[in-house]
């Protein structure tokens, strides 16, 4: 089933490929990190699943996020997706600040 839209902006669309940018993005950063398990061991895997969770949560919202941005577009108002752009933040801090530890505190 497909969702249709008269928006000359194509706001929807545009919103889609910037969540699918940040997934390829988390994707990529787990790729990263999975260079540091060999030198790192378990706790670098906890980035790697951390980062790919994030990516999977992206990717399994996405069709919600986008038939709502839709509706929004019908209706005049597009609300944005608060808790979803709180949640990408969360993880990139935390990614960011589990990487700085594992650099700075673990020992090789």
């Amino acid at each position: 089933m497909s969702v249709v839209t008269r928006d000359p902006g194509l706001q929807p669309e545009r919103t889609s490929l910037a969540w699918g940018r940040t997934m390829t993005a988390m994707v990529a950063a787990s790729l990263l990190f999975l260079r540091w398990v060999p030198t790192h061991g378990w706790f670098a895997g906890i980035l790697v699943l951390t980062a790919l969770a994030a990516a999977m949560g992206i990717y399994v919202s996405q069709r919600v996020r986008y038939a709502r941005s839709v509706a929004g577009v019908s209706r005049g108002q597009v609300k944005a997706d608060v808790f979803a752009v709180l949640c990408t933040s969360a993880v990139v801090f935390v990614l960011g600040g589990l990487g700085i530890y594992t650099v700075l505190f673990l020992p090789l």
